[in-house]
């Protein structure tokens, strides 16, 4: 890092592969990337969906034993403590096993074939998923966490006083953990689950909201959001997802 003694950011998007973070008691970012070796299977069925191109190629390696091949390209740069890792994972599954120090801000993203897990690590964290999980262990700070098909799982150590926070799934369950003096107003809403907390809260359920229109008449709709004050409330902390519970528990 450019300044070893200061808070810096990672940030890393996937298309196939997965990302696991922790942080440590150290000055450097580590990367350890295995490449996913194709099968002979995959092969196979791409093959046979090119038949016709790839008649000259199978007659060719007849006999022959194929020797696997991890090609990975993969490029990191750094600039005044900004760690981008960029690398051809649209075409060559990647899994990434990463150290950081503990104070460090992240950017993660994945697409397919992989989850995303955190865990040790206190700062500003966006992990974003599309076809998994996402799971963040002993953080501190805030964090947006998102994805569609996958549960979202966090525990947190301590919070940020004045950061609002959002944790949305579109099929699974969100299972959030925080230290039991947290401040927070939160924002709760499960279209197909139940939501299930040992907080003490003063509830409130969201009622029709009317606007008026510019050009006259009335529109009224109703979102179906639960409020709940936790000691007193504080910033928003959102939690949204269609199919699966909401659990909202006191850390132990």
């Amino acid at each position: 890092l450019s300044k070893p003694n200061e808070r810096g950011l990672l940030e890393i998007g996937l298309v196939n592969g997965s990302i696991e973070v922790k942080g440590y008691d150290g000055k450097e970012v580590i990367i350890k990337a295995v490449a996913r070796e194709n099968s002979e299977e995959d092969e196979d069925h791409e093959d046979r969906h090119n038949h016709k191109d790839r008649e000259d190629d199978a007659t060719d390696r007849r006999g022959l034993k194929r020797i696997p091949s991890n090609a990975m390209e993969i490029e990191v740069t750094e600039r005044n403590n900004k760690v981008s890792v960029e690398s051809n994972s649209w075409n060559q599954g990647i899994d990434f096993k990463i150290q950081v120090p503990k104070n460090f801000d992240l950017e993660l993203s994945t697409v397919n074939g992989g989850d995303i897990l955190v865990e040790n690590v206190n700062g500003s964290l966006e992990l974003n998923n599309v076809n998994g999980e996402v799971t963040a262990k002993k953080i501190s700070g805030s964090a947006i966490i998102d994805t569609v098909n996958g549960k979202i799982e966090a525990s947190f150590v301590s919070v940020s006083g004045d950061s609002p926070m959002a944790f949305t799934t579109l099929n699974g369950n969100v299972d959030i953990s925080f230290p039991s003096s947290v401040k927070a107003t939160f924002k709760m809403k499960s279209d197909r689950g139940e939501i299930y907390s040992d907080f003490d809260m003063s509830v409130d359920q969201s009622g029709p909201k009317v606007d008026r229109s510019s050009k006259g008449g009335f529109k009224v709709t109703i979102e179906n959001w639960v409020y709940g004050k936790v000691n007193g409330g504080g910033p928003e902390f959102m939690f949204n997802n269609m199919n699966g519970n909401i659990y909202l528990r006191k850390s132990k």
